[in-house]
């Protein structure tokens, strides 16, 4: 079976709108998340910035993604000091073409919310790997592990 490219699309992110085909030759790791300043996001987000060097080293680029505006994601990557951006899907666009809106139960309500799921996309643009579901513990050494061997 081959595999499949991902679409091409840009997005608002902290430092500027980020385009995936200005990353072409580059693996590019992006993780959805809930949401900005939640126990679970932050430590996620710490992992990925503690290991953040390992990535760049082996060739790939870590960003993040919610549904938070860009302010929210500009204040919680300063406080965090994440040396990789933050894409705002505000109109849920990426969310969608990912697939990563599900219903959740939150304190017995059924809320719409992002799955934390993680894609692994090579230098040519195609979907190498998916993680959906994701539990924080030990996934950015999984991550990790699998930008390696490609």
């Amino acid at each position: 079976m081959p595999i499949p490219k991902v679409a091409d699309f840009t997005a608002p992110a902290t430092g500027g709108d980020f385009r995936l085909s200005d990353h072409k030759g580059e693996i590019v790791v992006l993780y959805f998340y809930p949401k900005d300043n939640t126990p679970g996001c932050t430590t996620e987000g710490e992992q990925f910035r503690d290991a953040w060097k390992k990535f760049r080293k082996a060739g790939a680029i870590v960003i993040g993604c919610s549904r938070d505006s860009l302010k929210s994601h500009e204040n919680f990557k300063a406080k965090m000091n994440f040396p990789f951006e933050l894409i705002s899907d505000a109109d849920e666009k990426l969310c969608s073409q990912f697939d990563v809106i599900k219903m959740k139960n939150m304190y017995g309500k059924q809320v719409r919310g992002i799955v934390r799921s993680t894609f692994l996309i090579d230098g040519a643009g195609k979907l190498v790997r998916e993680w959906r579901g994701v539990k924080v513990a030990g996934h950015v050494d999984e991550v990790l592990k699998a930008v390696l061997a490609l």
